[in-house]
């Protein structure tokens, strides 16, 4: 699955633009996001890729959990997202 790097500089327009793409070409997508202001980014780059998505007649569907990565050799907890279609 292709994980997609969200960070609280994220344009949610061009995530979601490369969420679709890559639901289109591969069937789902793994976006993480470490903090608060990344997960906004991530949230509203789904709701933003449902939109783009919609006329097509395919549903997303967002099934959150937690990851334990490493950045910098410090362990963090982020926000994993599974998007796929329904």
């Amino acid at each position: 699955m292709d994980i997609l790097k969200v960070s609280a500089s994220s344009k949610p327009t061009s995530v979601a633009g490369a969420i679709a793409g890559v639901i289109r070409e591969k069937g789902n997508v793994e976006i993480q996001a470490v903090g608060a202001g990344a997960a906004n980014q991530a949230i509203k780059s789904i709701a933003v890729a449902r939109g783009y998505m919609a006329p097509s007649g395919v549903e997303l569907i967002c099934i959150p959990a937690f990851a334990n990565i490493e950045i910098d050799g410090v362990e963090r907890t982020a926000i994993r997202l599974i998007v796929e279609p329904r």
